[in-house]
């Protein structure tokens, strides 16, 4: 007898314990805030870091102009002394990303880079009178510009391809 009031103790604590455990997680989720929105995106100014890169740049630094305003510029750098590599970003109207990518580096290695492992495809389009190449992959999807000498341009993102071809139909090369 002595040793099953000892176990009725023992289970009385545990769901005791368990109960204290529950409450102080019920507590904890109370201040935890469960905002299910995106964070906005900050909009970047890239002026001045284009006006950089094109005094700097060895090529024609592409960025866009006359894109609707529901584009917003989230990132840009532009590193002089690692193949004059320039970055623009954007999010999309639909809430995806867009980047357009330029670098003097061997095309091969920047295309596997900046399109992070999508595959080139037999597809060309014709956009803004220049051609571009198609890539496709499981991450990010590409236009390749084709036929430039001395430098590579990619438009790169998660967006469809209807999106970066709005992208690579608004880019300026200066």
């Amino acid at each position: 007898m002595a040793g099953t009031k000892g176990m009725q103790k023992t289970a009385r604590d545990m769901i005791l314990s368990l109960g204290v455990i529950m409450l102080a997680a019920g507590v904890m989720w109370l201040f935890i805030p469960h905002d299910d929105r995106a964070p906005d995106l900050k909009r970047v100014d890239y002026r001045v870091e284009l006006l950089t890169a094109r005094r700097a740049a060895s090529y024609p630094v592409a960025a866009p102009e006359g894109l609707p305003s529901a584009w917003k510029a989230t990132s840009v750098r532009f590193q002089g002394e690692e193949s004059d590599a320039w970055h623009l970003g954007y999010h999309s109207p639909d809430g995806e990303y867009v980047a357009v990518e330029q670098s003097t580096q061997k095309p091969s290695t920047f295309i596997e880079e900046a399109s992070q492992g999508a595959r080139r495809t037999e597809v060309t389009e014709e956009i803004d009178g220049r051609t571009w190449r198609r890539y496709e992959g499981g991450r990010y999807d590409a236009l390749v510009l084709q036929g430039t000498k001395g430098s590579t341009t990619v438009v790169t993102g998660t967006a469809s391809f209807a999106q970066l071809t709005k992208m690579a139909a608004a880019l300026k090369m200066a």
